[in-house]
This record gives C-alpha cells, sequence and structure tokens, in this order.
C-alpha cells in the first residue's frame, strides 16, 4: 500500500470556552467560602486589583424595580481582543476609577528595620492524635525489643475507631515473628488507654471493656460473647429463656452493654470541624420575603486608581510594562464582570424558587411541591447546566434553618386524590420520620403498616420506598426499633 502526501480542506464547528467564560463557570459554581479563598488569592495575584474599605455596597440586594430594567443575563462575550479602551468602557468601569479616586495613601510598602509579628500558628497547640497516645504509653512497657517492635505496628495499624485493621498472620508476618509473639503484643496494646483499644471486632472490644470493669463471668459478658444476634434484633425474651434468667435481669444486663463505648477512638479524632456559610439569606418583612446575597468575609474588590493614571500615560511605561499591566487589567475587568453576572444569576434562581415553594415557606414542608432544575431553568430561561452549578453545594438560610439548595428540589410521588395532587419526596420523607416518632416504642410499625398510614392520607407509596426513605433518614428497621416496656 502506498503512501500519498496531500492537503485537504475542511469546515468544522467547535464549540470552545473562552478563557473568560471558563472563569464566570467557576465562580458560579464555588460555594460562598471557596470563592472568598479565590477573591483573596487574585487580589495577591494581580496588582491592578485591591480591596476596598469603603462601605459603597453593603450587601449585593436588588431591588424588585432595578431588577425588572435590567438587562437578560447573557454569557460573558470574548474580550480578549478588545481594545483595552473599550474594555474600561464595557460595563460601567468608570464606576471604579471616576468615582473611586485614590484617597492618597501610600503604596503599603514595608519600610526598613520593620519587625514582623509573630505569626498565628506560634500560639496553636496541637492535640495528640491516637498514635501519640499510644507510643506515649508504649514507652513505660517493660518489654523487649522484638515485642515493641510488634506494639508499634499493631498501633500503626489502628483505623480511626481504634479498631485492629490486619490480621494476627499479617502482623506475624511482616514482623517475622510467631504466632505466639504477635498474640502477646496485642494483648499487650490492648491493655492501653482507651480501654477496648486494638480489638478486631466490637465482640471483642465489648469484652475487653467489661473484663477491665470487673465483669467477668456476669450475665453481660455472657450475651455479648453468645448473644449478639439476638441483642441486635432487641429480642429479650429469647435470651431469657437462652441463658436461664428473668427479664429484668437481662434488661440490666443489656443497660450495662448500652454504657459501653463501641468506638474507643472517639475521643482522639482530630478531623476538623467544617463550617457552613449561607450562600443567600431568605428574610420575612411585612411584605413577604426579601432575599439578600451573602457577602459577609469577601473582600470588596476595586480596580487600583493609581495603575489607571500609569497606563493612561503614556510615556511612563515601557512596552513590556504597558504590556503586563493591560492584560492584568483587563483580567482584574473580566473578575468584576464575572462576579457581578453571578450574584444576578443566583438571585434570579432563589427569586424562582421561592416563587415555585412559597407554600412551603408559609405553611411547613408538608407544603414542599415537586420542582426539578429543568423547570426553573425554564422558568429563567436559561440552561440547565447553569442552575445546576448554581444550586450545587450552596446553602439558603431560610425562617427554618439553613437548608442546601437541592432541598427545594424534589421528585413526585403519586396521590389517591388525583394526578392533580401530587406529593414531593421531601415531605414523604417527613411524614415517615413523624409516623415513626409517634409510634409505640414497645410496638414499633412496620414498613406496611406504614404504607397503610400513609395511605390513608391519600399518599401511594411502595414498602420497598418506605424502607429506601427510612434507610436514608438514617432509622432503623422495626426489629431493632423495639424496646422493652
Amino acid at each position: 500500500m502506498a503512501l500519498d502526501i496531500s492537503l485537504q480542506l475542511k469546515l468544522a464547528q467547535k464549540l470552545i470556552l473562552t478563557p473568560q467564560l471558563q472563569q464566570a463557570i467557576k465562580l458560579l459554581q464555588l460555594p460562598q467560602l471557596e470563592l472568598s479563598q479565590v477573591l483573596n488569592q487574585e487580589l495577591v495575584e494581580n496588582p491592578v486589583l485591591e480591596e476596598s474599605i469603603d462601605e459603597y455596597a453593603s450587601d449585593y440586594e436588588i431591588s424588585r424595580e432595578e431588577r425588572d430594567n435590567e438587562e437578560p443575563v447573557s454569557e460573558p462575550r470574548d474580550d480578549s481582543e478588545m481594545p483595552l479602551e473599550q474594555v474600561f468602557t464595557s460595563h460601567e468601569s468608570d464606576d471604579y476609577f471616576m468615582d473611586r479616586a485614590s484617597d492618597g495613601r501610600d503604596l503599603g510598602y514595608f519600610s526598613p528595620g520593620t519587625e514582623e509579628a509573630p505569626t498565628f500558628e506560634q500560639f496553636v497547640s496541637s492535640r495528640p492524635d491516637l498514635v501519640d497516645h499510644l507510643m506515649w504509653q508504649l514507652r513505660f512497657i517493660d518489654a523487649d525489643d522484638c515485642i515493641r517492635c510488634v506494639c508499634e505496628f499493631i498501633i500503626g495499624n489502628l483505623d480511626d475507631d481504634g479498631y485492629l485493621q490486619v490480621s494476627l498472620e499479617e502482623v506475624a508476618n511482616f514482623c517475622a515473628v510467631n504466632a505466639e509473639t504477635a498474640e502477646k503484643a496485642l494483648a499487650m496494646v490492648q491493655r492501653f488507654d482507651p480501654t477496648g483499644i486494638a480489638a478486631r471486632d466490637l465482640r471483642e472490644c465489648l469484652l475487653i471493656q467489661v473484663r477491665e470493669l470487673g465483669l467477668s463471668g456476669t450475665l453481660v459478658e455472657r450475651i455479648i460473647s453468645d448473644g449478639m444476634e439476638e441483642l441486635k434484633r432487641r429480642q429479650y425474651a429469647q435470651l431469657a429463656r437462652r441463658f436461664g434468667v428473668t427479664a429484668d435481669d437481662v434488661s440490666a444486663a443489656v443497660a450495662a452493654i448500652e454504657s459501653l463505648e463501641p468506638r474507643p477512638a472517639r475521643n482522639f479524632v482530630s478531623s476538623e470541624t467544617s463550617y457552613i456559610a449561607p450562600d443567600v439569606y431568605l428574610v420575612r418583612d411585612e411584605d413577604g420575603f426579601r432575599i439578600m446575597l451573602n457577602d459577609e468575609g469577601m473582600p470588596r474588590l476595586r480596580l487600583n486608581s493609581f495603575y489607571r493614571r500609569m497606563l493612561e500615560d503614556k510615556r511612563s511605561l515601557s512596552g513590556d510594562e504597558r504590556a503586563f499591566l493591560e492584560e492584568k487589567m483587563r483580567s482584574a475587568v473580566w473578575l468584576l464582570k464575572s462576579l457581578d453576572q453571578r450574584n444576578k444569576t443566583i438571585y434570579r434562581v432563589t427569586e424562582s424558587i421561592l416563587k415555585y415553594q412559597g407554600d412551603y415557606f408559609e405553611k411547613g414542608v408538608s407544603h414542599l411541591k415537586p420542582l426539578t432544575l429543568k423547570e426553573i431553568a425554564g422558568d429563567l430561561g436559561m440552561h440547565e447546566s447553569t442552575i445546576s452549578r448554581v444550586t450545587s453545594n450552596k446553602y439558603i438560610q431560610t425562617p427554618d434553618g439553613l437548608l442546601p439548595f437541592r432541598y427545594f428540589f424534589s421528585s413526585s410521588l403519586g396521590s389517591s386524590r388525583g394526578d392533580s395532587d401530587v406529593v414531593a419526596a421531601t415531605s414523604v420523607k417527613q411524614m415517615v420520620r413523624k409516623v415513626i416518632a409517634d409510634e409505640e416504642p414497645s410496638a414499633p410499625h412496620s414498613d406496611q403498616k406504614i404504607v397503610e398510614l400513609l395511605k390513608a392520607k391519600g399518599v401511594e407509596i411502595a414498602r420497598r420506598t418506605v424502607a429506601k426513605y427510612r434507610d436514608e433518614l438514617k432509622i432503623p428497621p422495626q426489629n431493632r426499633r423495639k424496646k422493652a416496656k
């Protein structure tokens, strides 16, 4: 087969995301805390941007009259080839320069000999983790180097709950010791604080704690050793028959077992707490609800007038310097435009949700309606993917508490009262929760009974759907909810 070289001309259409559009999409899907970090990083990298200390924009609230007079939100256009003078005049950028002139401050340089203040990290104490706590105890144990090496390996293979994640055979093979030595090292670690550490399963963890409490040979130990399955199912009568004791004896033993710690390393978990900041506040007033975008902790950005004057003076900069500042100026203007568009889009989506779910905010969760992203997109004339980005990982502070945006989007379930009276799945979950909360503890409802109770209220639902919703609500099944009288 002969090789041939030729020239061909093809016409094709491609969708190319400009850097400006990519930036707008990125900012749109960022939650409040991450957006604050991105803006602070932009302040560090772009000298044209500065943080304003003025109170010219206390919040991002948009009045209804201003919104009605606005042009529809459109995607940012490609300004990469636009002359810098047009970039300045677009988006009313004169507001950033003319109305906010320089206040005469210096440029913020440090004077020679200035001593840096001590950093915050120098005053922060670190909390010892589980490994540090166990290794500290190991140093006080009188044992040979071989046993210490095996103990260190065991300590290094504990999970966050304090359970051993490898078998004794793997411990012996890795440390090149016999099974007896591995067993001796494990028993040594299991005597450390916290009680129950280095257990291989829940039964062993509870037995260690029982023996440390001096309850060896009691009914408590016998139930843990031979009656865990009945204990999980709360089959107390069967336990009483098996061990030849009364129901009161079983109840007392169960109370003692419930006081034990199934996760010995609970107090040594060093994971940081993640705080959620609302992106939108929904405030009730006499006219209804008012929407306010949260700008707390957000840097108020503006363009530096000093660099604007440098660019206007064509003789003060070399070619490379001018090209650098022009690029940074364009980038700053694009960022401000993307932020403005992000705020308007989030406001409009929140307003549309408020329109569809008005009954929920007025009457409660039982009036939550089925809603999809497609409906909001059709109402606002936007693409469904844009609505998805707006509502992902964002939260709204409502009179009922802090809720994710996705809470207001739910599928529908049929109603026995007709197709026009559908019920949101979120409302049904709350109904399931309420039915279980009102049940008799000694005679909890089965999933089929819950189906019948919901059907009496006009909600058609399958038993497997009730089981799925119960699992999502982290509610145990009937036999595990049963409590002795």
